[in-house]
């Protein structure tokens, strides 16, 4: 898709379709009243005749309009004015996206960004619109014999803009979201993929390819014998049972000054969970495919980081195994020491992700890191605790956990801080090793393996996202969503703002 912005009068577009909005109650927009003065008052017109009332998700498309250079005219309903904030916008924006995708034009001009949405600019807009269109464009039909095509695919987006001042910053928020889109499409593909294909060596090949792409990456992988002569004694426990190699992939982003200490994420990326010899209920067992989202939104983070060319130092860490039940494989009662040096007795072989986890945060004390963000489908308690809009967010530093906060505000990929206070700890306690990597309980699930994870952080600034609420959807909808892409981008972006010292 190619998108642009342009300042001007709505008649004046020669478009193949140009979207103008309506309020509930029959009220025409600051731009579609300019083009209906134009237009001899013919919108105007058809809604008093009642045929679009306003509301949220109704849509007309009209042809044929006097006095007007386009082809098509598409009024969508806006609903109450006053009610449009963060969320409804979004929900326009992607009913927009839909509807668009079924007129048939191969162009589009959208004077939607004068719609008001509370404490949000023009560019918050016109990224989100941008999100929404490529969102509505993502299709995962790489596996089936017969793909359908649209009957006449939009190709070119046109969004407006006030006026020629506003054209630049507009420029740079379009950039903004075909990066972070692309970014999320790519986290999307992997999430997707089935696990017979997308395996750690998968993601290894999918790192590589992405260092391939883009120069300013540059990629390791370590195999299983360099990780047991490194001490990964956690992380290789989980692999045992698995015909699959387990990696440690680690790839850096180099844009920023070449003293600068990098931002890092770690992503957990088991590609199939099983529970191991814990072994899970067979019943909807297929969704542990996305036990690696984690990982997969590291590197499409990293892709948004590239195509933007952020000045700025980013190193991807993704620990990537399978969890798999066999004769080598993990049983209940093992001790393992992990590469801090710190022994674990494994209680429950389906807390498997908190064990690679763990392994790669002591490896990540090697880079000396400005803060690390570890990104992990690690609990359904945290599904219980928070459902699936915000992402799980514990943080040993305030200031990390508030910019956080911030840029899921600003991405609209929210977070929700849960506490990580000491009284938690003890119920990690083993009689036989320095820590167990479950509690004796249920209680407070994702807190404790929070906890068990900020044992391995003490060197540094670190917030944990545990999105396994949000990494995925289920039910007829089922499939990864990318995220949180959008909350990662929009915080190392919010960090190049900070070094040039802007609000």
């Amino acid at each position: 898709m190619e998108f642009s912005v342009k300042s001007g009068n709505p008649e004046k577009q020669r478009t193949a379709c140009l979207v103008l909005g309506i309020y509930e109650s029959r009220r025409l927009t600051p731009a579609a009243e300019q083009f209906d003065a134009a237009c001899g008052g013919h919108l105007s017109n058809l809604l008093r005749r009642g045929d679009l009332e306003g509301k949220p998700g109704q849509s007309l498309l009209l042809f044929n309009i006097p006095d007007a250079l386009c082809e098509r005219v598409l009024l969508m309903g806006c609903g109450r004015e006053r009610e449009i904030d963060d969320r409804r916008f979004r929900k326009i924006a992607a009913q927009v996206a839909m509807a668009l995708n079924d007129t048939g034009a191969n162009d589009a001009t959208l004077y939607l960004s004068d719609l008001p949405v509370k404490s949000r600019d023009l560019n918050w807009k016109i990224r989100q619109l941008v999100e929404a269109i490529e969102e509505s464009r993502y299709y995962f039909d790489q596996l089936k014999s017969r793909k359908d095509a649209p009957r006449r695919p939009l190709r070119k987006i046109i969004l407006s803009a006030p006026g020629r001042r506003e054209l630049a910053s507009a420029e740079q928020a379009v950039r903004e979201g075909v990066a972070i889109s692309a970014g999320m499409a790519l986290a999307k593909d992997l999430g997707n993929l089935p696990p017979n294909i997308c395996t750690p060596s998968y993601l290894a090949e999918q790192a590589q390819a992405l260092a391939l792409e883009f120069p300013a990456l540059r990629v390791k992988v370590l195999d299983e014998a360099e990780m047991e002569q490194l001490g990964m004694g956690a992380l290789l426990s989980v692999t045992r049972g698995s015909a699959q190699p387990a990696k440690l992939i680690r790839l850096a982003f180099r844009r920023g000054p070449a003293t600068a200490k990098p931002y890092m994420l770690v992503g957990k990326g088991v590609t199939f969970d099983t529970g191991g010899i814990s072994l899970k209920p067979g019943d909807g067992m297929d969704e542990m495919k996305f036990d690696m989202c984690g990982a997969a939104s590291v590197l499409g983070t990293l892709r948004a980081c590239a195509l933007l060319d952020l000045p700025l130092n980013v190193i991807g860490l993704i620990p990537t195994v399978e969890n798999m039940p066999g004769g080598r494989a993990s049983r209940p009662g093992d001790i393992v020491t992990s590469l801090s040096g710190q022994t674990i007795e494994i209680l429950n072989t389906d807390a498997e992700g908190r064990l690679i986890l763990c392994d790669a945060l002591t490896y990540a004390e090697r880079d000396e890191p400005v803060a690390v963000i570890d990104i992990a489908t690690l609990t359904g308690a945290c599904i219980i605790a928070l459902g699936r809009y915000p992402h799980g967010l514990f943080s040993n530093h305030p200031s990390l956990a508030t910019a956080l906060q911030s840029a899921g505000h600003t991405a609209y990929d929210r977070v929700w801080e849960l506490p990580l206070w000491d009284d938690y700890q003890e119920g990690l306690d083993s009689n036989f090793a320095d820590m167990a990597n479950v509690a004796n309980n249920r209680d407070g699930g994702a807190i404790m393996a929070a906890c068990f994870l900020s044992r391995f952080t003490k060197k540094f600034h670190w917030a944990h996202l545990d999105i396994a609420g949000t990494a995925w959807k289920s039910g007829k909808a089922k499939g990864a969503t990318g995220r949180p892409v959008p909350l990662l981008t929009q915080y190392l972006l919010d960090r190049v703002a900070e070094a040039k010292g802007k609000p």
